[in-house]
């Protein structure tokens, strides 16, 4: 039985779903993260902070987040925002540690923003590709 709702959740989600979901997941749990144990060292993120409040940038990840969970379980073309909603939060932190480097606040910085950047690409690859076309089975009766 267990399987079986595996499969059927597996199935209406697809790819594009499935990696809506996990990156929705890990970008509301990040926010969770910068609002209820904010990292001590944020000298990376001087930028953003001067922008907006951190408890502010905390509920905008989450934000993103939900917005990608709901979109997983929207059809193919209709997912979009969530495609939308995970880089664009990424921008300002990349954007951030990266100036802070440029700017000597931050020696890691580059590297922090090159981290970042690493994780939001496949998300962007991914909303490129089109849902491969589901199988039909065959009724053996």
């Amino acid at each position: 039985m267990p399987r079986r709702v595996a499969r059927r959740l597996g199935r209406a989600l697809g790819r594009r779903g499935a990696i809506l979901l996990c990156y929705g997941t890990v970008w509301a749990l990040y926010g969770y993260g910068v609002l209820i144990s904010p990292q001590p060292n944020q000298l990376g993120l001087n930028l953003a902070i001067q922008l907006l409040p951190l408890q502010v940038w905390g509920v905008l990840w989450i934000i993103a987040g939900v917005i990608a969970l709901v979109s997983a379980w929207l059809p193919s073309g209709f997912d979009w925002p969530g495609f939308l909603a995970l880089p664009v939060i990424v921008l300002p932190w990349m954007t951030s540690y990266f100036v802070a480097w440029l700017q000597g606040d931050f020696t890691r910085g580059w590297i922090a923003a090159a981290v970042w950047a690493a994780i939001a690409v496949p998300v962007l690859v991914v909303a490129g590709w089109p849902e491969p076309p589901r199988v039909k089975r065959v009724s053996t009766t």
